[in-house]
């Protein structure tokens, strides 16, 4: 299985980059959240300048972020620092949207957005509409400007259901998907996505990838698989997952009620710990700071097992590369690691085990 990584945009993100590609990583990731992080087309371009080899990803934009023609246009450039090297992943939002207490785009809108940058990229017109006025747009001047001749690599994140997959196969991308450790999940993602492609007529397009975003640790003999060290490499994906739960139980109630009893109970000490409910109209201020950042050591608590064993990977060699190669199986092409403790060693151990 290839290997990645994805980070947060800030400055020196580059320097991780150089070291990523030092160690023979596939790709290399920002993610796309405005409010809690840098900006990913900037970090990108540092990344960009300062690699060869690597892919660089953005992971993921979404419409309810960026008009088509302004992403389009960060993509293409991006595309001309480093030709045929770029990946884009988008999605529909959600946690970038949660951060600024809206919710995400609707699958249609994110089906659209994917068409038009998929075109824009390739130097073709695309439909472009605002209000009740619509307009074919192109770029004007892609050769001097934006590369549109290499090709750029798609990615739809399909985080909470079929729709997503589905979007992903009739406009021929690739999968990205977060915590997602379950191998029939992943076969019921590709047997959407499958079905979806078979059932668009379109121009054949090349295979892209299926990507999964995980924490990963290598427990050292005799360490307690739950214990501190753990806690801190697994507990940015498990506290935002009793965050996206906090946010939504009161609009969104299904996703919190298929919890257990322990998990509510996290949620509750969560919104009693930062000091709102989940109905306050400014909770996203409260529940998303430090968002996929290092947990604070009084947070461990909240760091459950059962979250942890479902969202994370944490084992032994043996252990890690067994579940691993199951998910690969199951259509995994790459795993990307979110290093959040001390990432060029996080790097490193990715690389010693995948490559």
């Amino acid at each position: 299985m290839r290997a990645g990584v994805v980070v947060a945009a800030q400055p020196g993100v580059e320097d991780l980059a150089v070291r990523a590609e030092e160690l023979g990583l596939h790709s290399f990731w920002v993610n796309d959240t405005p409010m809690v992080h840098g900006d990913p087309f900037v970090a990108l371009s540092l990344c960009a300048k300062a690699t060869s080899r690597i892919r660089l990803g953005i992971g993921v934009t979404s419409p309810a972020l960026r008009s088509a023609p302004a992403a389009a246009s960060g993509l293409a450039s991006l595309n001309a620092l480093a030709p045929g090297r770029i990946i884009c992943g988008v999605g529909t939002g959600n946690t970038a949207r949660r951060t600024l207490g809206m919710r995400p785009t609707m699958a249609a809108r994110l089906e659209d957005f994917t068409a038009a940058l998929q075109d824009l990229c390739a130097g073709r017109s695309t439909e472009y509409r605002e209000g009740d006025r619509v307009r074919d747009i192109r770029f004007l001047h892609a050769g001097p400007h934006v590369n549109t001749t290499d090709p750029i690599e798609f990615a739809v994140a399909a985080l909470l259901g079929p729709k997503a997959a589905a979007v992903a196969g009739r406009r021929g991308t690739g999968l990205i998907s977060v915590g997602l450790l379950d191998p029939t999940a992943w076969h019921a993602l590709h047997d959407t996505h499958r079905h979806a492609a078979h059932s668009t007529p379109r121009d054949p397009r090349p295979r892209t990838g299926s990507y999964l975003v995980t924490p990963l640790h290598l427990l050292h003999e005799g360490e307690d698989p739950h214990g501190d060290a753990a806690r801190d490499a697994t507990g940015h994906l498990v506290l935002s997952l009793l965050a996206f739960a906090a946010d939504t139980a009161a609009d969104t109630p299904a996703f919190a009620e298929q919890l257990g009893p322990e998990e509510r109970e996290a949620v509750r000490r969560l919104l009693d710990r930062r000091g709102t409910t989940a109905t306050a109209p400014d909770r996203h201020t409260k529940l998303y700071p430090n968002y996929l950042g290092r947990i604070a050591p009084q947070d461990r608590d909240l760091v459950l097992p059962s979250l942890m064993n479902t969202l994370a990977l944490v084992g032994t060699r043996d252990d890690l590369l067994a579940r691993i190669s199951t998910l690969e199986q199951a259509g995994v092409d790459e795993l990307l690691i979110q290093p959040v403790v001390d990432p060029p060693t996080e790097m490193a151990l990715l690389a010693k085990l995948l490559t």
